[in-house]
């Protein structure tokens, strides 16, 4: 049997931004990553897909605070620990006594640290545009990942707490991002990102949600990311596993709530996935799409009845367990983002070393023009075989199962 659950259309009620809350130092808020099987770009227009989760994922810690002893709101008045002046508008350095508060220089190397603030002792970049808040970011990527998606991901942030109803003006924010998911285009490392800051704030700020609430929360900050995010990553980083995705039209022509059903699987399914080491912009791919199917409706349509017919023996032999058939479906979904203009040399190269190597299926996964692919690999020792070959080839490479 398979669950059928249903994404609530309500937001979780507002929180009170003038809560005192400390986070549980024990904290671990995640959101998994995830690989789509069938349904890249046509899911955009409520075609079903088949998703699954892996199993590393996005942690994140979130401080929301007030100051601990006046209760004054130190998101944009901080005072200096010993003397008690204002250090927000005019810092002194603490030899020479000089104005820090626009140009402020690393204490060994000398570079000016006031637009870019590195973390004392990981490094990463703790500083925002968004007076108030501070994000610490751990999260194991690629080279240039966290660099091209910087703009992104400090809209998707702030959408989240707008979500909650958080003014980074107002209130002290603090996120931590960690986990074992590395962030690379393709395996939903947004959508990882912005469901486990929604975990983390409702447990920050005492605010029990429910999954579906989570999961709303998360497609909100998917739009910073992706502009009109599909819901199908958020669904899958929210809940895990394997899943059919499908959105829905209303009546009266807007969006309803999506449908997604867990599906059961007979037998834990290996592959392999690896990098192009390429960054892309899923907004501007969408985006793209989105203009060659205006420009040539009848391209679209003739894509988009394949896919269909594609997706529907793609799901029966996922059901029946029918790896083979599965890996021929696989192919052809590969050859249709080809169509779609979605894949890239880069990708195609080792989608046909992953073939070559004994995987029974490969294709692109994700966004497109770079990210991922995944390798249908249904013995160990063919996935053994496959991991070593992608290896000669791409940056980074996994193995994994789905289950």
């Amino acid at each position: 049997m398979t669950d059928t659950k249903e994404e609530a259309a309500a937001a979780p009620p507002p929180s009170d931004p003038t809560i005192v809350t400390h986070p549980d130092p024990t904290n671990d808020c995640r959101g998994y990553g995830k690989l789509i099987l069938f349904g890249e770009h046509f899911v955009v227009y409520n075609a079903p897909a088949l998703v699954a989760a892996v199993s590393s994922a996005t942690t994140c810690t979130a401080t929301v605070d007030r100051h601990p002893t006046t209760g004054t709101n130190t998101a944009t008045v901080d005072r200096h620990p010993t003397t008690g002046t204002n250090t927000a508008t005019v810092d002194r350095h603490p030899t020479t006594g000089t104005n820090t508060a626009t140009v402020d220089r690393h204490p060994t190397t000398g570079t000016n640290t006031a637009t870019v603030d590195r973390h004392p002792t990981t490094g990463t970049n703790t500083a925002t545009t968004l007076p108030g808040l501070t994000v610490q970011d751990d999260r194991p990527s690629i080279p240039g990942y966290k660099t091209e998606k910087a703009e992104e991901a400090e809209v998707a942030l702030n959408l989240v707490l707008q979500h909650f109803d958080l003014d980074p003006t107002r209130v002290a924010i603090h996120l931590h991002f960690g986990g074992t998911l590395c962030a690379v285009s393709g395996i939903g490392a947004s959508a990882a990102q912005v469901v486990a800051q929604a975990r983390a704030l409702s447990k920050a700020l005492g605010r029990p949600m429910t999954e579906d609430e989570i999961n709303a929360a998360g497609y909100e900050g998917e739009k910073g990311y992706h502009g009109t995010p599909s819901g199908i990553d958020n669904t899958a980083a929210t809940f895990g596993g394997v899943l059919r995705f499908q959105r829905r039209v209303a009546a009266d022509g807007g969006a309803a709530a999506p449908v997604f059903v867990k599906k059961k699987l007979r037998q834990p399914i290996r592959i392999v996935y690896a990098s192009t080491g390429i960054t892309a912009s899923t907004t501007a791919v969408v985006g793209d799409v989105r203009l060659k199917k205006e420009a040539d409706p009848s391209w679209f349509d003739n894509l988009y009845t394949q896919y269909l017919d594609l997706v529907t023996r793609g799901e029966k032999a996922l059901d029946d367990g029918d790896l083979v058939a599965l890996g021929q479906c696989i192919n052809e979904n590969h050859t249709l983002c080809q169509k779609l203009t979605v894949s890239c040399p880069e990708s195609d190269k080792l989608v046909e070393a992953a073939r070559g190597a004994g995987a029974v299926g490969a294709k692109m996964s994700g966004t497109g023009r770079g990210g991922l692919m995944l390798a249908l690999t249904p013995t160990e020792e063919i996935q053994d075989a496959v991991y070593e070959e992608l290896k000669k080839l791409a940056p980074q490479v996994w193995k994994t199962t789905f289950a």
